[in-house]
């Protein structure tokens, strides 16, 4: 019996969506051609799946403690939402694009309860959705997931009229497999390794699942990734994946793909837009209402993110190398690789500057296990230290380490619980010594680091310094609040000094994106007169949760 178009069938679409892509995944990872050959579109939808299905499940678990029912918009909005924080490569980038393309009609007829009504609104929603994404991308090209979410909108305009929303769900799923077999002879590089595109794909698989959930009969057919044989083995589709990367790729394309999430008004993101398409190639910029998400092939990475914070307030700030001129499928494996998780722009930059691979993440959004298990492949190594830097990370940073083990990769977890034990850990970073030994050296100047943070009180509550009251400066010392002051200057040097207190050699600051310009400049006086023979070095973190960390070895 068909499921009626509400949030009840958004989390069941999630649900399947994910189950779909999980089983697709290495399949469309391996036909993955286009735009660079680097065999992770797959991966990159699931994990902009898996992110869109956590942010419903927040939504529900968020009404239910209410007393209250989420609505179709609540659902929508949130599944659009999580795959816009948590899109991934250029084809999840896209998708998140699309979900929002369909929130924008569905949040605006939040209770389509009639059939017909809620088929007209889905068909609405699945055009606006196609026309959103060609918005998105700078340079949209045929033969592409673009070219198959329209073929679904054309097949689901054509069902309008014939049946409920489950009815426009299937029409446009077949629409889209349609077109999706199509694909080699509109674009060359799929025509040449005979398979069609990755990212249509994904949206194939997701259509799928739309229409399943409203059907309420659930189909496993898998997605035809060729033209002439729907179900290829593994080894076939590797071996036309190998082919289009040695004959049909750009030898000069850029090296390096940047993603970031960006906060930023319009007119800051469309004079972006200019400067990234200037840099590079495969641009596409989705999102809207103060929130977007980046993504863009440049050789100069540094340059990309630079445009990004003159832009507005970039985070998760991801920066991942195609191995060099020629984008090959495999970059060349490093003997070892540093991931370490950040909470700013700034220090993302830090440690690409130190050879380590950064998750930048914004406080209260924690990464998943999948997005750093994909940080750690990234990082293209066959050992990793990983630096999770957040106390709260420890389970989710194991269970990553445990599935890229199973991978074949050697993971360290080292048990840092602030970005200042990082910082500690991969100063003394050597690769040219054993695994072993470095893990020890890293874990040893982690744990030789006491770690404090200034934060601004919410509201009134009860903390170990006492009683706290809304805008009050608390300052925490290894997790727990020592001090509470009035004023950002007077709680850090009371912290500094209590920290000092039991001896150090090396102080280190790193200001958030809230910090007076002046506060280092005080702090680091305030050290030099009043404690000898302690350096203090300073870092833009560019954090938002915390105004200023701070770190004593």
């Amino acid at each position: 019996m068909p499921n009626p178009l509400d949030a009840a069938a958004v989390r069941a679409w999630c649900g399947l969506a994910l189950e779909a892509l999980g089983r697709e995944r290495e399949r469309i990872d391996a036909i993955n051609v286009y735009p660079v050959a680097d065999g992770d579109t797959g991966t990159n939808l699931y994990l902009t799946l898996e992110s869109a299905a956590r942010a419903v499940e927040a939504a529900f678990d968020g009404h239910a403690s209410a007393g209250t029912a989420p609505g179709l918009a609540d659902a929508i909005g949130a599944m659009a939402h999580g795959a816009l924080i948590g899109a991934r490569g250029n084809s999840g980038t896209i998708v998140a694009q699309l979900l929002r393309g369909m929130t924008e009609v569905l949040a605006a007829d939040a209770a389509p309860t009639d059939a017909g009504r809620a088929a007209e609104a889905l068909r609405r929603a699945l055009r606006r959705a196609a026309a959103s994404t060609y918005e998105a991308v700078a340079h949209p090209v045929e033969g592409t997931v673009l070219t198959v979410a329209t073929a679904a909108a054309d097949a689901a305009e054509r069902a309008a009229g014939t049946g409920g929303a489950a009815e426009v769900a299937r029409a446009a799923h077949e629409g889209a497999r349609s077109a999706l077999r199509a694909t080699p002879g509109q674009l060359a590089v799929l025509g040449r390794a005979g398979v069609v595109d990755a990212g249509g794909c994904g949206l194939v698989a997701l259509l799928g699942a739309l229409a399943d959930a409203l059907s309420g009969e659930t189909s496993v057919t898998p997605v035809a990734v060729r033209a002439d044989a729907p179900l290829p083995q593994a080894a076939g589709c590797e071996a036309a994946t190998r082919a289009a990367a040695d004959g049909c790729h750009n030898p000069d394309g850029p090296a390096f793909e940047v993603i970031y999430l960006l906060e930023a008004g319009d007119d800051a993101v469309a004079r972006l837009r200019t400067r990234l398409d200037g840099l590079g190639d495969s641009l596409v910029v989705v999102g809207g209402d103060g929130l977007w998400n980046v993504h863009v092939h440049v050789d100069d990475a540094g340059a990309a993110v630079e445009a990004g914070i003159e832009a507005g307030r970039p985070y998760r700030i991801r920066i991942t190398h195609f191995g060099g001129a020629g984008r090959v499928k495999e970059p060349a494996m490093a003997a070892r690789a540093v991931v370490a998780v950040v909470p700013g722009a700034g220090l993302a930059g830090l440690c690409s500057e130190v050879g380590a691979t950064p998750v930048a993440v914004r406080p209260g959004e924690p990464p998943a296990s999948g997005e750093l298990v994909q940080a750690i492949r990234q990082a293209h190594a066959r050992e990793v230290m990983l630096l999770p830097n957040d106390p709260e990370l420890r389970h989710t940073a194991a269970a990553a380490a445990e599935q890229a083990r199973t991978e074949g990769v050697r993971v360290a977890l080292i048990p840092t619980r602030s970005a200042v034990q990082g910082i500690a850990a991969l100063a003394v970073h050597e690769p040219g010594r054993s695994f072993d030994e470095d893990v020890v050296a890293m874990t040893s100047a982690a744990g030789a680091t006491r770690y404090a943070e200034l934060a601004v009180a919410e509201r009134q509550s009860w903390t170990m310094a006492g009683v706290c009251q809304a805008g009050d400066v608390l300052g925490l010392i290894d997790g727990d609040v020592a001090v509470i002051g009035s004023d950002l200057t007077g709680t850090a040097t009371t912290v500094l000094d209590r920290m000092l207190s039991a001896g150090g050699e090396m102080v280190t600051l790193v200001l958030g994106a809230q910090a007076p310009p002046s506060l280092a400049e005080r702090l680091e006086r305030h050290v030099h007169e009043r404690h000898l023979a302690v350096d203090t070095v300073v870092y833009d973190g560019g954090q938002h949760g915390a105004p200023l960390l701070i770190g004593v070895e």
